[in-house]
């Protein structure tokens, strides 16, 4: 409950809050532009660059559900405290950063540090504010969640552009030091002491799980799959920690999630549906950027721009949800998004070389209106049966495994991708040959098929077998978006409640970072 003096400054609070929140959203967009910035200056491979994104989506998942139960031990407003400064100095590690292992390590420090940021922020507004007024103030504070994924790409941009890519996470000094400052001096201390039962081996065996599988489909292109003793290794220690999780989970007396979760059907399906929607969403955040800057020649700012139509739908679907959603049902709603991001991964997998940024804002702001469309009604879903009593570790789950979503998704993605740039280079390279005639006519003739002149026709080779490689994965995620459609007919409605009553599904979270792309 909140205490009289967080009531009496519940403005400032607020606003401390929000700048909180809005670090945090902006920090999971704003480096996604400069990545191929960040490749160069650090000499990072292309699948090794991926760990700068998917470290810190791995680290919040983890860190999620610890968050709550160490707020509850040592206080909100000490945990408040505890993950800006430690946001805050992560972020500075990041942009001192000269090597892979020490911006990996320092990606994972702020994911750690920030998980608790939004959940808190949340919980603390739902507290300090009287029942009448919540609608009307968490629509503020989403706003600054929306805001996020709308300016920072373009933020990115113009930082990496006319400053380095280094300042994308100095950005988050002064923000964090106006937030922290506000938390100090008018949040109310809250001692804690309330600790709850803690599954701490079930924890521990997740982390290994999450941890060994995230490491084996990070490390896989490059150490050749299970040709390698370290793939094994890391596939064993995830699959120990899943066996131990599944046995503590079925057997100990306070499990880490509860039992009942499994048991019902709708959060089951709702919680793969978000799962592969993050896998959707995030794979083509982390994909365009590099491709309009090493394909296309964008700038980082041009980049950003491009990537902002994104945001923009997500704003637009978000504020039209409820209406949709009380008007035609969550199950139509949904169906509706999943046709719209089906239908705008199509339109990337049509994507060439000699394109202009059009099809790319238009793509763009179509996935975003598609996935803006997804989650409030999955979140309308999946607590349509579940037990009110389980809302609040239900949330924290499905949170944990839209992250695991995005996390894999990217490293599954990237694989692929080069994977199947380099056999589109071969089959490319096949058919250049020094006797073709029409290769000799289309060349300028003071060019020459051996020396300089043929590195630079390979260069070529590569661009176009790259371009089909992405053509090919956003094709396959937009086949890979309808077949989530079925899954539709297995969901049930949520109970009509009379005008009045108390009780039916609980009131649709706002948004996470996870909803948002650049």
């Amino acid at each position: 409950m909140a205490s009289t003096k967080d009531i009496a400054n519940r403005i400032p609070i607020t606003g401390a809050l929000m700048l909180s929140t809005l670090m945090y959203t902006i920090d999971s967009t704003v480096a996604n532009v400069a990545l191929p910035h960040i490749q160069g200056s650090i000499s990072a491979s292309a699948d090794q660059i991926v760990w700068v994104l998917t470290s810190y989506i791995i680290a919040t998942a983890i860190m999620t559900p610890l968050s709550g139960w160490l707020s509850q031990k040592i206080g909100r407003k000490t945990m408040f405290l505890w993950s800006i400064a430690g946001f805050t100095a992560a972020s500075i590690l990041c942009g001192l950063a000269t090597s892979v292992p020490e911006i990996v390590i320092f990606r994972l420090l702020q994911g750690i540090a920030g998980a608790s940021l939004m959940p808190l922020s949340q919980a603390t507004m739902l507290d300090i504010y009287p029942q009448k007024m919540i609608p009307r103030v968490m629509s503020i504070w989403s706003a600054a969640v929306i805001l996020g994924p709308i300016v920072g790409p373009t933020l990115g941009g113009w930082l990496t552009e006319d400053f380095s890519w280094r300042w994308v996470f100095y950005i988050n000094v002064p923000i964090g030091i106006v937030a922290f400052l506000g938390i100090w001096t008018f949040m109310d201390r809250d001692d804690g002491g309330r600790e709850r039962p803690f599954d701490f081996l079930g924890f521990g065996a997740l982390v290994l799980f999450i941890g060994g599988f995230q490491l084996m489909l990070d490390r896989g292109p490059t150490l050749d799959w299970l040709d390698s003793k370290e793939i094994w290794i890391e596939g064993a220690i995830g699959a120990a920690g899943f066996f131990v999780f599944m046995v503590q989970t079925l057997t100990a007396e306070h499990p880490f999630f509860h039992r009942d979760l499994a048991k019902d059907s709708n959060f089951l399906a709702t919680t793969l549906f978000s799962m592969t929607t993050m896998v959707l969403l995030f794979s083509s955040s982390a994909l365009l950027p590099s491709m309009m800057q090493n394909l296309l020649g964008y700038s980082a700012l041009q980049a950003g721009v491009a990537s902002m139509t994104r945001g923009l739908g997500s704003l637009m679907a978000f504020l039209a949800v409820p209406m949709l959603v009380g008007r035609f049902g969550p199950r139509r709603v949904l169906l509706v998004g999943i046709l719209l991001s089906a239908y705008a991964m199509w339109q990337m997998g049509q994507f060439d070389l000699s394109m202009t940024a059009r099809p790319i804002e238009v793509a763009g702001f179509i996935q975003g209106i598609g996935t803006g469309l997804l989650f409030a009604p999955l979140n309308t879903l999946a607590y349509a049966t579940l037990s009110p009593a389980h809302r609040v570790e239900g949330t924290i789950v499905s949170t944990m495994a839209r992250s695991i979503g995005s996390s894999a998704g990217i490293s599954v993605v990237q694989a692929i991708l080069i994977r199947d740039a380099s056999l589109a280079h071969a089959r490319l390279a096949e058919h250049v040959t020094v006797t073709d005639p029409v290769l000799r006519w289309s060349l300028p003739q003071a060019f020459s098929l051996s020396g300089p002149g043929l590195s630079i026709l390979n260069g070529e080779v590569t661009r176009q077998g790259t371009m089909i490689s992405y053509d090919a994965v956003f094709g396959a995620m937009g086949a890979l978006a309808l077949l989530m459609a079925p899954a539709l007919l297995i969901l049930k409605p949520p109970p009509k409640q009379p005008s009045g009553a108390p009780g039916g599904p609980a009131p649709t979270p706002a948004p996470t970072h996870e909803v948002h792309a650049d």
